[in-house]
């Protein structure tokens, strides 16, 4: 368990280096749980969690046999959410039980968010009665808010006690969460009314009242809030911890910052991904078929929009015909476009998951984006029109050019803005459409600049 590892004597004995991984399933393929859980011993649970990401399937199910009985309730947490049901299944269900029984209430609800309910069934009936209870409630709220995300083991104290009452009943309780920031101060109501930092009820005298040292930054959120908000709240308001009240204002459970900065880095992952138009949910470690599935319905809108933009060139095909120095050009043209509108796109989509970006802002966020595009597509015109100048002999194809790159770069910066911006507004999650309009327009937008400019300047 996670108490026989021993703690590491220097930051190379922890590593979960490439030498350390091959020694790992070096041990596995020779059977050797001894010198398996010897190698294993230094690491973090999260390098642990990590490894079992890493290897595939089969090798998997070899290391999971050989180190089931030392999985923990700490490994189990840093489990990937993709494969966290396969661990579960592979391993018995009294060392799931035990794993279990470690974890705070919030673990455990993240951990059953994500499994089929026979699996669920056997972690609920491994939790003592009040820890099922618990866990059930929070799983009765809606998926993605404050009730998932809270756990219900939280430090409380009524408002009128001393500083000294607080730690002699701290003193004196026989259960304590391993982890707590805040003693929260409620009323008679169960209502929260502030909290008391730990560093501040230790240096203060015992005679002081809590509500004299309570901390001005208190706040609470509802049960059914969005977590995505909360994490907002935690990294704007600089929290440690937040209470959580249900519809009648009484506390519920306690949300803390490490929990609210994973959602964070949930929500970063998740727009990056989409992105790139590979799924919300890809990860390193699905299959072949899983990764297809998620892939596929992106590549099937990419081809449907790559119509347009060869719809677009079609109508210009005797002038293409006529001077086939066009052909070899158009791909800068939408190449710089397609840069372009992803650099503004990235800016915009970042800045509306931290709300930098608002209604009161994107008139000048707009604008902003404009000139640069301009100021672009202005530099890089003199640069690439005296290149086509140079290459092909001809001032006229040169201007051309440039004078296409300046008008597809201002497109491309304001696609990259008023795009996220609309989808935005809309109720849309703009990093999951957007890509795909802004490459659209660039590829539109610009091949009917440049070949429409060169059929009335050239031809």
């Amino acid at each position: 368990m996670a108490e026989q590892r021993a703690a590491p004597e220097t930051e190379e004995d922890e590593a979960l280096d490439s030498r350390r991984v091959t020694a790992i399933m070096s041990a596995v393929e020779a059977d050797d749980s001894i010198r398996l859980t010897a190698l294993l011993a230094p690491l973090h649970a999260a390098d642990i969690a990590d490894l079992l990401e890493q290897i595939g399937p089969a090798e998997r199910r070899d290391f999971l046999r050989l180190y089931a009985a030392e999985i923990d309730g700490e490994i189990l947490s840093e489990i990937d959410d993709s494969i966290r049901e396969e661990v579960i299944a592979a391993l018995p269900r009294e060392v799931v039980a035990e794993a279990v029984r470690e974890l705070d209430t919030d673990d455990v609800v993240d951990i059953l968010e994500d499994l089929e309910a026979p699996q669920q069934a056997i972690i609920l009936r491994a939790l003592e009665d009040s820890d099922r209870v618990a866990v059930e409630q929070a799983l009765a709220y809606p998926e993605y808010t404050a009730g998932r995300l809270m756990q219900r083991e939280v430090v409380v104290a009524p408002e009128h006690w001393t500083v000294g009452e607080t730690i002699d009943h701290l003193r004196g309780a026989e259960w304590l969460p391993d982890q707590f920031y805040h003693v929260i101060l409620v009323n008679p109501r169960m209502n929260p009314v502030g909290y008391v930092t730990l560093g501040r009820l230790l240096s203060s005298r015992r005679e002081t009242r809590l509500r004299e040292i309570a901390e001005e930054s208190f706040r609470s959120v509802k049960a059914t809030e969005e977590e995505s908000d909360v994490a907002y709240m935690f990294n704007q308001y600089h929290l440690i911890s937040c209470p959580v009240v249900d519809a009648n204002d009484r506390l519920v459970g306690v949300i803390t910052i490490d929990d609210a900065m994973n959602v964070l880095d949930e929500e970063h992952e998740e727009d990056m991904l989409r992105l790139a138009g590979v799924g919300d949910e890809s990860s390193i470690s699905d299959g072949v078929l899983d990764t297809v599935k998620s892939r596929i319905p992106w590549l099937l809108v990419n081809l449907v929009t790559a119509n347009l933009a060869a719809f677009v060139i079609s109508l210009f095909e005797t002038s293409i015909s006529q001077l086939v120095a066009l052909a070899a050009l158009m791909p800068i043209v939408a190449s710089m476009g397609g840069n372009a509108g992803t650099q503004s796109l990235t800016v915009a989509v970042r800045a509306l998951a931290t709300r930098d970006l608002t209604g009161s802002n994107a008139l000048r966020v707009v604008r902003r984006e404009a000139g640069v595009g301009l100021i672009n597509g202005a530099v890089f015109a003199l640069i690439i029109g005296a290149v086509g100048w140079g290459v092909f002999g001809s001032p006229a194809l040169g201007a051309v050019l440039g004078a296409a790159l300046i008008v597809n770069l201002l497109i491309a910066a304001l696609a990259g803005t008023i795009v996220p911006l609309l989808l935005d507004r809309m109720g849309l999650d703009p990093a999951l459409a957007s890509g795909t309009f802004v490459t659209t327009m660039t590829d539109v937008f610009g091949f009917f600049a440049f070949l429409g400019l060169a059929t009335v300047v050239l031809l």
